[in-house]
């Protein structure tokens, strides 16, 4: 197994750790009941009896359908938290992608900054339920089954099932409750006494995070990585996809397609032909693009 990114000691690198520890952290204390309302919403799964193995998905495009950041998003405008006017950054930021094939960092800096400006001062609370009334709405109609399907025979074989993803946790344990998974892996907003600060605990959970993220939550759960599998469907999570013992493609890009022929690692493609070439958003642009959007609409607000 590959260490992807542990050799690296710059700023972003270790960000990047402290986001994973962070996200590891918050999962933990959800799936315990200690994290608040999260905990609380659902009845939690028994412990799964296979206690050293267990799945980790990625969300956008392998579980979910699209931008789980841009469905979300799509709910705010329709709360009027801004206008459907703004969704066009959105389509913008797509377009940019699909021409490219990369993500620009400058986007991302910009969409985290703009993105926290807009929860800075919010509840956490508010939050949450935000994102279970948007999952009901809009994201459970997102859900590819074949993914969905993949989970489920994991938890049947006893398993955690873990989503990870760039997706701020309060959202993303929203959904990985709502399809009865054990907890998720996301992106750690920090608060306090309930508030948001409008500032992150590390970085984005995007790339070498996630990877982090995996780890430190093996090393909580008592986990084998070498009994674990993990699914995306970009090759921005390499890292991650190198960690554990099985590897697999779901709905690839072009480059995670390439490497999974080369390293022996199934492929699952659940999109059309015509759409398999290319599709979707990253996370970390998405947030991007959603942070651009969300700021125009807090300026507007205020004004």
């Amino acid at each position: 197994m590959s260490d992807s990114g542990g050799s690296q000691v710059g700023p972003e690198s270790w960000a990047q750790k402290l986001a994973g520890e962070a996200s590891a952290e918050a999962a933990s204390e959800g799936l315990s009941g200690s994290g608040g309302p999260l905990g609380e919403l659902d009845t939690p799964p028994p412990p799964p009896p296979d206690l050293t193995a267990a799945a980790f998905f990625d969300v956008d495009n392998t579980l979910v359908h699209g931008s789980s950041l841009v469905h979300f998003a799509r709910g705010l405008a329709a709360r009027e938290y801004f206008t459907y006017q703004d969704l066009a950054r959105f389509a913008l930021a797509q377009a940019k992608f699909q021409l490219t094939g990369r993500e620009n960092s400058d986007d991302v800096a910009a969409g985290r900054r703009k993105a926290l400006s807009f929860i800075e001062g919010r509840s956490t609370a508010e939050l949450v339920a935000l994102g279970e009334e948007i999952y009901d709405e809009i994201i459970a109609d997102k859900i590819w089954p074949g993914t969905r399907a993949l989970a489920q025979m994991h938890l049947d074989a006893g398993q955690q099932v873990w989503l990870v993803t760039a997706t701020p946790y309060e959202l993303a344990d929203t959904i990985a409750r709502r399809l009865g998974l054990t907890g998720a892996l996301g992106t750690v907003a920090e608060s306090v006494d309930g508030v948001f600060t409008g500032r992150l605990v590390g970085d984005i959970l995007h790339g070498s995070g996630k990877a982090h993220a995996v780890r430190s939550l093996a090393i909580r759960e008592g986990l084998n990585l070498r009994r674990c599998t993990a699914y995306s469907d970009s090759f921005n999570d390499v890292p991650m996809l190198s960690l554990v013992g099985t590897a697999v493609a779901i709905n690839p890009d072009a480059d995670l397609r390439d490497l999974a022929r080369e390293r022996g690692w199934e492929i699952r493609d659940f999109r059309t032909a015509r759409k398999a070439a290319r599709i979707g958003v990253p996370s970390a642009l998405a947030l991007g693009a959603i942070g651009g959007a969300l700021a125009a609409a807090v300026s507007r607000r205020e004004k």
